[in-house]
């Protein structure tokens, strides 16, 4: 579980997300290395190499220390955050509860581990791991898990579903419904979890077996309860026996201007093969398998997974990358987020500095238009987006490296995708983008 809704306006970038509701970190591997500067290339540090996102030569540097000193804790936490990275699920719980036996007080590892089971569904394995890490956000999540009882994501009915879009703008919504109820409209959001309005939440008869606080929006703080809905249905397809969240967080409402129930993203996404068919204007979701998704090799692109809902790829913007970015689809009237320093440094983005956009903190957005940027063979041109002055606070914005370890050039959001389909496998770990 993690950030409620994380719907942004030009007018209030990144909505939810700036205001600290995230509530768990992970981690990620690629077939594909980003590609480093020169200065990286030459380097064997695999620190450096992570951080550039060259994870497949970091991967061999690890190995390398570890073949040096078996007992390299450091080695061993970042091969199981990079096998997490990528739901390498056997590697990842080998080489993190090794870091853990080697350095007990590895907060970071303990959360990527506690994430390794979750992925899984095994919550009650994260739950101990959890309860041990002296932070708010994790003994909330270990109240959360613990009250699952029995077997968490049943998945009942239908074995696929496509869902019409009720809207494509602001950004997609479909209908739902919880446990049984007339449906509601959520948004699409792969920015979010399964987050609920609080009076959606009240009406589906929820109770919160924890809270936590939420942060700050719009002057005012914002509240978390976290509790287990009996049933999520999405056309024919139901989820039984899931955690979600709910808040009192101001929404966007829809076009209409009534109130959306909620948003739902990567946490439902990842236990199907999800395709948002902007061109076609549906959600699809269908059975995973081993195989994975059988697009043509030129469409696919890698797909690594940090925290528990934050999808990352290889994008460029003109001739600048690929690198790593986020794929989030709730940027309203926005296809790209960047810095003002990443947005210079690629060339071809003109930005707007006669009309900044104040943000908390003293920092500022400028409305960009990029010329031309690219997700492999997908392209757009002339996008519209924001380039922050600073970072982007509270959540892993372009050029930061705090909160995932690896930089990031951009994150490519809804106007970028409208002319395409976005499919996510998590299990081949491959991002598929093909024009509707």
């Amino acid at each position: 579980m993690a950030a409620p809704m994380t719907l942004h306006a030009p007018d209030r970038r990144a909505f939810l997300r700036r205001t600290g509701l995230a509530l768990a970190a992970g981690a990620i591997l690629p077939a594909l290395d980003a590609a480093p500067n020169a200065a990286v290339a030459a380097t064997e540090d695999p620190d450096l190499l992570f951080k550039a996102g060259n994870f497949h030569a970091a991967e061999r540097g690890y190995r390398r220390q570890l073949r040096k000193d078996p007992r390299d804790a450091h080695a061993l936490a970042q091969l199981g955050y990079l096998a997490l990275l990528t739901n390498r699920f056997g590697a990842a719980e080998q080489h993190l509860s090794k870091a853990l036996a080697l350095r007990p007080g590895d907060v970071a590892s303990a959360q990527r581990l506690a994430e390794c089971f979750v992925r899984q569904d095994r919550l009650a394995r994260a739950v101990p791991l959890l309860k041990g890490i002296d932070r708010p956000r994790d003994q909330a999540l270990a109240k959360l898990y613990s009250h699952v009882g029995g077997t968490p994501w049943q998945l009942h009915g239908a074995q696929s579903a496509r869902v019409p879009f009720v809207t494509l703008d602001p950004v997609p919504a479909v209908e739902a419904s919880l446990n049984g109820g007339a449906p509601g409209t959520f948004w699409l959001d792969t920015y979010a979890t399964l987050d609920l309005s609080k009076e959606v939440a009240e009406r589906a008869g929820l109770r919160a077996v924890a809270t936590m606080p939420g942060g700050v929006a719009n002057n005012q703080p914002i509240n978390i309860w976290l509790g287990v809905l009996d049933s999520f249905k999405i056309g024919n397809v139901e989820i039984r026996n899931l955690p979600v969240q709910w808040s009192d967080a101001q929404r966007p409402p829809l076009p209409d201007g009534t109130a959306a129930a909620g948003a739902f993203g990567t946490t439902i996404f990842y236990h199907f093969l999800t395709t948002m068919d902007y061109a076609g204007r549906a959600l699809t979701l269908r059975p995973r398998s081993k195989a994975g998704s059988r697009a043509h090799a030129a469409d696919r692109l890698p797909l690594w997974l940090a925290g528990d809902h934050y999808p990352c790829t290889l994008g460029s913007l003109g001739d600048y990358g690929p690198r790593m970015a986020t794929v989030d689809t709730g940027g309203i009237a926005s296809g790209l987020d960047t810095t003002v320093e990443i947005a210079e440094r690629a060339g071809g983005i003109t930005v707007d500095h006669d009309h900044p956009i104040e943000q908390p903190g003293g920092n500022k957005l400028y409305p960009i238009t990029a010329e031309r940027i690219s997700l492999g063979r997908a392209v757009g041109r002339d996008v519209p987006g924001h380039a922050a002055e600073k970072v982007f606070p509270g959540f892993p914005g372009p050029g930061q490296s705090a909160q995932f370890g690896f930089d990031l050039i951009a994150n490519f959001t809804h106007e970028f995708f409208k002319p395409y389909a976005i499919t996510f496998d998590y299990t081949a770990m491959r991002l598929t983008i093909t024009r509707g």
